[in-house]
C-alpha cells in the first residue's frame, strides 16, 4: 500500500522518481550530449532536472512501500539535486545509487545503516558519513567530491570502490563550521579540535577506523589533500595503483596502525608528501613498485627516539608485513624502516637516495640483487649517524645464507663506522688495529705484514750486519733468524743478546720489536674473539 505524498506540489522529475521508487526502475533526466551531461556543469541544468533532496530522503525513509512482488530502490541519473541529504542515523532498506548527478550539497549519513551506496560519475559537494555501516557495495567511481569524504569508523561489508575519483579537502577547517559540538562552558584548544576531527582541511578521505570487508580499489584516483587512514582494516586488500595523491599538508598517506590483506601503492602511483605507515600490519605484499614518493613540505619529529628530524618519504617503522617490495620509479626523501619486522625485503638503491633509519629493524631475507658494497651504503645512512643494530642484522643474514667472509666484510665496516665515534686515543687505536689485522676480521694481514718486515729486515742486516757481543767465541751470523728473532715477542733463538745493531740499523731493530708486540696483540684480539662477533 502506498502512502500519501509529504508535499504540496512536485515538479515532473520529481513526480517521476516518486513514482519509479516502489518498483526500483531507473529514472533518466539526461539529454543525451555529453557535454550537457557533464555534471561538473550541473549547477547550470533547469527545473526539468532538478529534484529536491528532501524529497530522495523521504522516500528513502519509507515514504513510498515497495510495489508487491517488486524490491524498491532509488536509481536516478543526470538529476540536479539540492539541499542536504540528511539520511544521518538512519536505517535503509532500499539500495541508492546516483549515476551522472550534480549533489549541490553534503550528503549525511553519519550513523546510518543501509545496504548498497552507489554514486558513478556524480559532482558532489560533500560526503559524511562517520560510523555509518553499507551493507554490501560502497561505490564513488568517476566522481568529484569538492569538500572530503568521511568515513571514520565506517563499516562496509562489501566492495570500496574509488576508482578514478577525484577528491579535494574541505577548503576551510570544518572545526568552525562544526564548532555548535563544542561546550560553551569549556572551549575545545586547538588540539582537542583535531583529536576530535574537525581539521579535516588537509584530508581528502577522512577514514580513521574505516573497516572494508570486500577489496578497497582505490586505482587512479586524484586527489588534493591526503588519505587519513588510521587503524583502518582492509581484509581484502587496499589498491591504489597510478594514483596521485597530493599532500596539503606534510603526509599524503597518515595510515599508522592500519591493517591489511594487501597493499599497493605501485604501478604510477604518486604522492606528493609523506607516506607514513607507522605500526601497521600488513600480512601479504606492501608494494611500492613504479611508484613516484617525494617528502611533504617541513619536519616530522620522531617519537622513536630519533634525535635529527628527517624529510620522510616513507614513514614505515614498527611495521609487520610479510613481503615489502620497495623499487619506487623515484624517490625524494628519506625512509624510516626502525623497528620494523619484514619477511622479505625487495629492494634496490633506487629506494634509498636521502637517509635511511633502519635502527631495530628486522627481515628474514633480501631480494633485489643489490652488491655488498651497495648493502654497507645502506647501513651507513642513518640520520642518527652510527648505529650497530643494523650492521649486525646485515651480517647474521650474510652468515645465515652461507656468505661468511661477506659478513665478515659487514661487521669490519660496523667497527670503522664506530671507531668515528671514539675519542681521539680510541681512534688511534682503532686505527692501529684495522692497518694491522682488519678489526680482527682479516687476520691473514698480520702475516702479510710479518713477512713484508720479515723480508725487509733480513734485507737490512745482510748488508749492514750487527756487531757480535762477546769476542770469547766465533759465531756466523744469519740475518733471517736474526730479524726473525726480533720480530717474535719472546725471543725464540737468543738471538737479540748475541748481535748488537751498528749505526741506523738499531732503529730498524727497536720498529721490527715494536711491530712484532702489535701484531701479536691484534692476534691475540683476533683469536679470542674480543673484536669479532659471537658464532652464528
Amino acid at each position: 500500500m502506498r502512502r500519501s505524498r509529504p508535499f504540496w506540489r512536485l515538479t515532473p522529475a520529481e513526480r517521476r522518481v516518486w513514482e519509479a521508487y516502489p518498483t526500483g526502475a531507473w529514472v533518466d533526466l539526461r539529454t543525451g550530449d555529453a557535454e550537457r551531461d557533464d555534471p561538473a556543469h550541473g549547477g547550470r541544468w533547469g527545473r526539468e532536472r532538478t529534484v529536491r533532496a528532501e524529497v530522495l530522503t523521504a522516500l528513502l525513509l519509507g515514504a513510498q512501500s515497495p510495489e508487491d512482488g517488486r524490491v524498491a530502490g532509488l536509481r536516478l541519473a543526470g538529476a540536479r539535486i539540492t539541499g542536504l541529504v540528511n539520511l544521518s542515523d538512519a536505517t535503509l532498506t532500499a539500495k541508492l545509487h546516483l549515476l551522472n548527478c550534480h549533489i549541490t550539497d553534503p550528503i549525511a549519513m553519519s550513523d546510518a545503516t543501509t545496504k548498497g551506496v552507489r554514486f558513478r560519475g556524480c559532482d558532489i559537494h560533500r560526503i559524511r558519513a562517520a560510523r555509518c555501516t553499507v551493507d554490501g557495495l560502497f561505490e564513488l567511481d568517476s566522481c568529484t567530491v569538492h569538500s572530503g569524504v568521511r568515513l571514520d569508523n565506517a563499516r562496509i561489508t562489501g566492495q570500496f570502490r574509488l576508482a578514478k575519483s577525484r577528491l579535494y579537502a574541505p577548503a576551510t577547517d570544518t572545526s568552525y563550521s562544526e564548532s555548535f559540538k563544542a561546550d560553551q562552558r569549556r572551549p575545545y584548544s586547538d588540539t582537542e579540535r583535531a583529536e576530535r576531527g574537525w581539521d579535516q582541511h588537509h584530508w581528502a578521505l577522512w577514514a580513521g577506523g574505516l573497516t572494508v570487508e570486500g577489496g578497497a580499489f582505490c586505482r587512479d584516483i586524484r586527489t588534493e589533500g591526503g588519505l587519513r587512514l588510521i587503524g583502518a582494516h582492509f581484509n581484502s586488500g587496499l589498491y591504489l595503483q597510478r594514483a596521485v595523491i597530493k599532500g596539503t599538508g606534510s603526509h599524503a598517506v597518515y595510515a599508522d596502525h592500519m591493517e591489511a590483506t594487501s597493499v599497493e601503492f605501485s604501478q604510477g602511483f604518486t604522492a606528493e608528501g609523506t607516506v607514513r605507515m607507522r605500526g601497521a600490519r600488513v600480512t601479504g605484499v606492501l608494494s611500492f613498485h613504479r611508484a613516484e614518493l617525494k617528502a611533504g613540505p617541513g619536519h616530522e619529529a620522531e617519537p622513536d627516539g630519533g634525535s635529527k628530524p628527517a624529510e620522510w618519504s616513507l614513514h614505515l617503522s614498527h611495521m609487520q608485513v610479510d613481503e615489502l617490495i620497495l623499487r619506487p620509479s623515484s624517490m625524494e626523501g628519506a625512509v624510516n624502516l626502525g623497528y620494523s619486522r619484514i619477511g622479505v625485503l625487495l629492494d634496490g638503491t633506487e629506494a634509498y637516495r636521502g637517509k635511511v633509519r633502519l635502527n631495530g629493524f628486522a627481515f628474514e631475507s633480501l631480494r633485489g640483487g643489490m652488491r655488498l658494497a651497495e648493502r654497507l651504503d645502506w647501513v651507513s645512512r642513518d640520520p642518527d649517524e652510527y648505529r650497530p643494530q643494523p650492521y649486525e642484522q646485515l651480517a647474521a643474514w650474510y652468515r645465515r645464507i652461507g656468505h661468511d667472509q661477506d659478513a665478515r666484510r659487514v661487521l669490519l665496516a660496523k667497527q670503522r663506522a664506530r671507531r668515528a665515534t671514539l675519542g681521539l686515543p680510541s681512534k688511534v687505536a682503532g686505527y692501529l688495529l684495522d692497518f694491522a689485522v682488519g678489526y680482527g676480521y682479516r687476520p691473514w694481514l698480520a702475516g702479510a705484514w710479518f713477512a713484508l718486515l720479515l723480508a725487509a729486515g733480513t734485507a737490512v742486516f745482510t748488508s749492514v750486519p750487527p756487531a757480535q757481543v762477546g769476542l770469547d767465541e766465533q759465531r756466523t751470523f744469519h740475518a733471517f733468524p736474526y730479524t726473525l728473532d726480533l720480530l717474535v715477542p719472546v725471543s725464540v733463538f737468543e738471538l737479540r743478546g748475541a748481535w748488537e745493531p751498528v749505526g741506523w740499523t738499531q732503529w730498524v731493530a727497536n720498529l721490527l720489536i715494536a711491530s712484532g708486540w702489535i701484531l701479536a696483540t691484534a692476534l691475540i684480539a683476533g683469536a679470542t674473539r674480543v673484536l669479532r662477533p659471537p658464532a652464528a
